[in-house]
């Protein structure tokens, strides 16, 4: 009976450590294009995309400086020349996550591969490296989408990577990151007083460096605006060449309106819209 106990005992000590410990780490496809990483304490796990959404540069439009300062830096890493880590922002929509996936498409053959990191799991972004310096492979950790609100420690774990701490940064890795703020952190009206309320902090200056600091560490900073019309049906007409649907007044009009119903000119509008209008059949091609 008492050794019926324990056992219980035992298992139930087990089961709280699986959920604990991080899960066995797989063999690792080295031979893939693509990788997500996921957090799982101060460790995580690398699991390869065997279908990686990608496409040809020149399905993008009206980007055409973003992407050769893109090109030239990301060459330069290929080719093991000296090149910088990345902060895409501005308006949404505009094209920034694209132009990252585009990059794999051009340059998988050269040796680049992509690893989507969310921000979420940016704390275990060290033991990532780790996994990475000794590839021969060049490897750019993507991060989407990123920001950080007030309190939110996991910037510190980029710092880190994109500066290398005491440690060298590893030559193999660049981090390319997209944000709809330039800075990636929150920033309010009271940092332009002194203080902030009756316990403000006595060195506000200091707080604001705190924060520009992140944006500070990517050496190659590239802005995005919004589309205008002609941007606009520029992309669509890409996205309909991509699909094989011609781009005929019919469609023009069609995108026009559906610009207008979304209240927004952007190449995600535009991709959405050709969706819409490649899917249909060719006798629903007419204007709603």
């Amino acid at each position: 009976m008492k050794i019926s106990k324990l056992l219980k005992k035992i298992n139930s000590v087990i089961d709280r450590l699986d959920v604990l410990l991080p899960p066995e780490q797989n063999r690792i496809d080295w031979s893939a294009l693509a990788y997500r990483w996921q957090s799982i304490g101060k460790q995580g796990i690398l699991e390869s995309l065997p279908n990686p959404h990608t496409f040809p540069l020149n399905r993008l439009a009206a980007v055409n400086s973003q992407t050769e300062r893109l090109k030239r830096n990301t060459e330069q890493f290929l080719s093991g020349r000296p090149a910088n880590n990345v902060l895409m922002s501005g308006a949404r929509g505009t094209g920034k996550s694209s132009l990252v996936k585009a990059l794999l498409h051009e340059y998988s053959e050269q040796g680049l591969r992509l690893i989507e990191v969310d921000k979420s799991d940016l704390i275990s972004l060290p033991a990532l490296l780790t996994l990475l310096e000794k590839r021969k492979e060049k490897f750019i950790v993507f991060c989407d989408d990123l920001s950080f609100e007030s309190g939110d420690e996991t910037y510190k774990a980029l710092k880190t990577a994109l500066d290398g701490g005491l440690s060298q940064r590893c030559n193999n890795v660049l981090v390319y990151a997209t944000s709809n703020r330039r800075h990636l952190m929150p920033e309010y009206m009271d940092e332009n007083v002194g203080t902030t309320g009756i316990r403000g902090e006595i060195h506000q200056k200091e707080a604001v460096e705190e924060k520009v600091s992140l944006s500070d560490r990517f050496g190659l900073w590239l802005s995005f605006y919004p589309f205008d019309q002609n941007d606009y049906l520029l992309a669509v007409e890409n996205w309909l060449n991509d699909f094989e649907v011609p781009f005929d007044e019919t469609a023009k009009k069609a995108a026009l309106m559906w610009a207008q119903m979304r209240g927004n000119r952007s190449g995600r509008s535009a991709w959405q819209f050709a969706c819409d209008w490649a899917g249909r059949l060719p006798e629903q091609r007419i204007l709603d």
